[in-house]
């Protein structure tokens, strides 16, 4: 019965180990409130932008921002699309870079 329950606490140990490791791996991390709001602002630009432009309204086009890192995710109808959307987000004073994560109707192409 012993060695069942210290199996049982190196197990939760190990869990508790890989939960912390992982986490303090994959999460991006701010160095504070400025840049999380400059990536806010970002956002909230890049999104905008892309509403303005009327061939990519019909579309649902997902912004995020990460230190200045955009990543567009969503579904649009061509490769042109991509291109348009991309071109609209590296304009934006403040980004980095663009990361696209977008795919077309039917192909699921990037």
């Amino acid at each position: 019965m012993t060695q069942f329950r210290g199996s049982n606490c190196f197990i939760v140990l190990l869990f508790i180990a890989q939960f912390f490791l992982t986490s303090c791996v994959s999460t991006p991390r701010y160095e504070g409130s400025r840049e999380q709001f400059a990536d806010i602002i970002i956002t909230t630009k890049v999104h905008e932008a892309i509403l303005d432009e009327l061939s990519l309204r019909p579309f649902d086009i997902n912004v995020r921002t990460i230190k200045g890192v955009v990543e567009l995710s969503g579904l649009v109808n061509s490769r042109d699309d991509m291109d348009k959307a991309i071109a609209i987000a590296r304009k934006i004073e403040g980004v980095k870079l663009v990361r696209n994560d977008m795919r077309t109707y039917g192909t699921g192409d990037y």
